[in-house]
């Protein structure tokens, strides 16, 4: 009678323990960018740069149209310069296809015996070799500016891309920075005068 009499306290027990709630952590619930004051209101929504500015997805829009990384990112200045390079990489690219295919007509009019005293419409008073030296010229510049456009393209997404990295690294305002003389005694070297460059945060 004991035995079952004990064994029954110790369930009764046991249950009223477990059924007991554990307090709940208020903190837990809580989202990781929230300051939470004493009294449980929220005070400052921490809003960093990492979230605003994301380096893939600037990367991806300068892929996508060139320059758009660079307005996602807010750098509106550099839009002329991208722009303007490929104006002026573009302009030289045509400049040596013309020039080459205009050489490249008037060599095939020579050949074929089209172009007479009479009726000379060469683009250069030239022999057949000056010609195919133009040609093989203007063909070589054409593709090495066509390589820096490729280069230009490549280098405004790495920009895009490392300028929303750079956007997480927010100064101190308060941040100074200045070159004063500087004196320092010690005991192995003496004295020792020179310039100093001291920040202050």
């Amino acid at each position: 009678m004991k035995h079952f009499l004990g064994t029954w306290l110790l369930i009764g027990v046991c249950s009223l323990a477990y059924s007991q709630e554990a307090k709940k952590d208020s903190i837990q619930n809580t989202p990781t960018d929230t300051l939470i004051s004493k009294s449980g209101k929220r005070v400052v929504d921490i809003d960093t740069y990492s979230q605003r500015f994301n380096p893939r997805k600037a990367m991806l829009y300068a892929a996508v149209l060139p320059g758009l990384g660079q307005v996602y990112n807010k750098k509106y200045w550099k839009l002329p310069l991208v722009y303007g390079g490929f104006y002026a990489l573009i302009t030289v690219v045509d400049f040596y296809s013309k020039t080459g295919n205009k050489a490249r007509n008037d060599l095939f009019d020579l050949l074929d015996g089209k172009v007479n005293a009479q009726s000379r419409s060469l683009l250069f008073d030239l022999t057949e070799t000056q010609l195919r030296t133009i040609i093989d010229q203007a063909q070589r510049q054409r593709d090495y500016f066509l390589i820096f456009t490729g280069f230009l393209y490549l280098l405004q997404m790495v920009d895009a891309h490392v300028d929303a990295h750079l956007k997480e690294f927010d100064l101190n305002p308060k941040l100074k920075v200045r070159i004063e003389p500087h004196m320092e005694n010690s005991y192995y070297t003496g004295t020792s005068t020179g310039i100093a460059i001291k920040l202050r945060f």
